[in-house]
């Protein structure tokens, strides 16, 4: 059975730092590209970054952009998200996601496979 497991949420200060694994067990997704989205409470779930199958091409959605970072260890079908000065807004509960193919995307509906979700609660 394919299973991607979130790790790492919690409660934390603005300011603060989290680092979020997203374990893949099952089978490999070393040739899929990888995502986290994450959904606020009332919002829609919404993009926050994606990695290609290598790690070498990542993106990330305005509202992160230099405080988190993707990434991933294929030797240990992993990925990560580290998360620096957090803001309120950003709490959440953000989710792993694989697609069926080896690049990025932005879009919701391109990841296939799916954690369960982790709470990051911000608190200002």
């Amino acid at each position: 059975q394919v299973q991607l497991v979130e790790s790492g949420g919690g409660l934390v200060q603005a300011g603060g730092s989290l680092r979020l694994p997203c374990a893949a067990s099952g089978r490999t997704f070393s040739n899929n590209g990888m995502g986290w989205l994450r959904q606020a409470p009332g919002k829609e779930r919404e993009f926050v970054a994606g990695s290609s199958w290598t790690g070498f091409s990542t993106r990330h959605t305005d509202p992160v952009k230099g405080r988190f970072t993707i990434s991933r260890d294929n030797t240990k079908n992993t990925m990560y998200s580290q998360m620096n000065s957090l803001k309120p807004e950003d709490t959440a509960v953000y989710y792993c996601a694989a697609r069926r193919y080896s690049g990025t995307h932005y879009s919701e509906s391109e990841y296939a496979y799916w954690g369960q979700g982790t709470q990051v609660t911000v608190s200002s």
